[in-house]
């Protein structure tokens, strides 16, 4: 049993334990065997298994003082109810040798799917750019869209509102107002998901963390189940229309159990 559950960790990389049990259930009730939620935790403790929350130590992503334009946040009661609704998105960084990478982030808010990712050397626009153009290049259907970022240079510059307003269907900007990560929760929460459960804390190269992260997004996106959608995986999620059974709280607030809405 311990072994099959060691197997499982290795393959999901160093996901959450509520995520893991609720993976391994099948398994255990075919097997006859019982086995509960605290149970898994303290044979996953007493083999140092459980994903450990890191402490931050590094710099700072979001560099808001500039000349630009910055946009009002639009999704504040904003509940997205199919794919490509909403895209939210984030720059983190990854320690690389004695320095940092910067690894860029579009998510789609309904399913949690990683639809766009780019890992850069320097804080410039271009990896966001280049995770953008990625997801633009594999969601060609979406009408009415939103974008929502912090109201960092890289989301305001020139290039990157161009890109976004283009074309027939321009997408709408929305961007945080204060500075507070709640207004960006999903973002924020899957460049945690990926820092914690599925890449390391360090690399000695570049090359060695864009390869890993290759991996890492495919893990998130196939393996990974979230509570916040029903314990189905992002991929699976992204297939779906309507309300998803949720497991845990929304980011997104519903007045007086009707659907909210956005002006754009």
């Amino acid at each position: 049993m311990v072994a099959e559950v060691l197997r499982h960790r290795a393959m999901q990389k160093r996901i959450g334990t509520r995520k893991l049990f609720h993976e391994l259930e099948p398994f255990l009730c075919s097997h006859g065997i019982k086995m509960g939620r605290d149970a898994l935790f303290t044979i996953l403790s007493e083999r140092n298994l459980l994903v450990r929350k890191r402490k931050r130590r590094g710099p700072a992503t979001t560099l808001s003082r500039h000349r630009y334009k910055k946009y009002p946040n639009l999704v504040k009661e904003f509940i997205p109810l199919a794919p490509n609704q909403l895209w939210v998105s984030d720059i983190t960084y990854i320690r690389v040798g004695d320095k940092f990478a910067y690894l860029s982030l579009v998510t789609d808010a309904y399913s949690r799917k990683i639809v766009g990712y780019c890992l850069n050397e320097s804080l410039s626009a271009q990896g966001p750019l280049s995770a953008l153009k990625m997801t633009l290049a594999a969601n060609k259907s979406r009408q009415g869209l939103i974008h929502h970022s912090d109201r960092g240079v890289q989301y305001c510059c020139d290039d990157y509102i161009t890109e976004l307003q283009k074309g027939k269907n321009p997408i709408t900007v929305s961007m945080t107002e204060k500075g507070d990560p709640l207004e960006n929760a999903i973002a924020e929460r899957v460049n945690g998901i990926l820092k914690a459960e599925l890449l390391q804390e360090y690399y000695p190269d570049y090359r060695s963390a864009a390869e890993e992260l290759i991996t890492a997004v495919s893990t998130y996106n196939h393996l990974r189940p979230h509570s916040s959608i029903g314990y189905l995986k992002p991929v699976e999620a992204h297939q779906f229309s309507g309300h998803l059974p949720r497991k845990w709280k929304n980011y997104y607030t519903i007045n007086k159990g009707k659907e909210a809405t956005v002006n754009i």
